[in-house]
């Protein structure tokens, strides 16, 4: 799952724009951008962070240096400890080539100290845009760790897992109609990518796109 091989199976499932995210890093973000430049798709900086209450969040950039701002707060924010490359896997550091430049051994796997309306601020104060990752998941969700989605946590769209049919999400969700909802693959392998998508009607394929549509704000060119 490195950047270049992400991109790669994206163009050959026919995406136009994907978000890369590492759980609570974005060490790759800044050569997956490269890389997407250069082939030809738009990846956008992101990340999906777990907050004090092992809820998932899925944070969307503008920049990649937005991007390394929130890393920097979520860094000093994990729990001690190391990661098992036995059990858990390498989390490598790679270049545009996929040749390893380093391995991260931070414990990434866990939760952060950040509360999660702290977390959702902190997506916020760099531009971000903050997605509660499947909240149909009977873990690691907003609605299986709270039971509800607390005021304080302003979410920009809730995400619709792959296992969820649209018809049954607007059945069980309906309280939460009012936020926007997204789909994502949520691939953690090469042959998952594009198994679930969502389609936008923007101008171009950009962050600032995205965050219009999530606003319903509509720009018509003549």
């Amino acid at each position: 799952m490195t950047p270049r091989r992400i991109i790669n199976s994206a163009l050959g499932k026919g995406l136009h724009i994907i978000a890369i995210a590492d759980h609570n890093s974005a060490e790759n973000t800044e050569v997956a951008v490269r890389t997407a430049q250069e082939l030809g798709i738009t990846v956008l900086p992101a990340m999906e962070l777990t907050s004090q209450e092992e809820v998932h969040v899925l944070a969307i950039f503008d920049s990649t240096e937005n991007t390394a701002s929130v890393q920097e707060i979520v860094y000093n924010k994990l729990q001690d400890g190391y990661n098992d490359e036995r059990n858990i896997g390498y989390q490598l550091v790679v270049n545009e080539v996929d040749e390893i430049l380093a391995f991260n051994n931070k414990l990434l796997i866990g939760a952060t100290s950040l509360p999660l309306g702290e977390l959702v601020q902190s997506i916020h104060d760099f531009g971000g845009l903050a997605i509660a990752s499947h909240i149909d998941r009977g873990n690691f969700s907003v609605i299986s760790q709270l039971g509800f989605i607390p005021p304080d946590a302003a979410f920009d769209a809730l995400e619709i897992s792959y296992n969820m049919e649209w018809r049954d999400a607007a059945v069980q969700f309906s309280n939460y109609a009012a936020i926007p909802w997204i789909t994502s693959s949520d691939a953690h392998n090469l042959t998952d990518i594009g198994r679930r998508t969502t389609k936008f009607l923007i101008n171009e394929p950009s962050f600032d796109e995205i965050a219009r549509a999530f606003k319903g704000e509509r720009e018509i060119h003549w």
